[in-house]
């Protein structure tokens, strides 16, 4: 693979992070019932730094769970004959909640859609509204996100890799050339 441009920084990457918990508020008008829930791996700690930044701004601590979708894929098949199953029940009740999903890269959209199964078999919250990081398009599934840290065009033979300092030890998003 082929370096072919750096798309955040980790400035660039706190800052549309700020830009996200200040639309989560003012769309939401405040914080009340809200729920952030990530996807693994890497949408959880975006959830968790979300939070920390409605904290600053609000004063409020809002929940953070994360879901495991292993068992909801739609390629449950393509991974091998015997996945790794995890729990996938969240630690919190979503019942009549605000629910924020939150992921890194919003692609295919098999994920969110996988994700969203997941959340309403734990219960029936208010509504699911998406955050992301990143939209590089290529939607299969008519489905959008509320809150998007960068949009960016891509061709499919493209990968948008998204580092986390949680996961990976630094923040960035690169994009290359396959």
């Amino acid at each position: 693979m082929k370096l072919k441009a750096m798309l955040l920084d980790d400035n660039s990457i706190r800052r549309a992070l700020v830009r996200i918990s200040h639309e989560i508020i003012e769309k939401n008008k405040g914080v009340e019932d809200i729920v952030l829930v990530g996807i693994k791996r890497r949408g959880y700690p975006l959830a968790k730094r979300i939070a920390s930044q409605i904290e600053k701004i609000e004063n409020v601590k809002v929940p953070v769970s994360c879901v495991d979708i292993t068992l909801y894929r739609d390629d449950l098949t393509s991974f091998g004959d015997l996945p790794n199953i995890n729990h996938s029940e969240l630690d919190i009740s979503i019942k009549n909640k605000k629910v924020i999903l939150v992921d890194d890269v919003l692609y295919t959209c098999r994920t969110v859609r996988a994700a969203i199964e997941a959340i309403i078999d734990q219960g029936r919250p208010q509504f699911i509204q998406l955050a992301v990081l990143v939209d590089r398009g290529h939607k299969e599934l008519p489905i959008r996100a509320d809150f998007v840290g960068k949009n960016v065009p891509t061709s499919k033979d493209e990968i948008v890799n998204v580092m986390i300092t949680e996961i990976d030890g630094e923040d960035s998003v690169k994009i290359y050339e396959k």
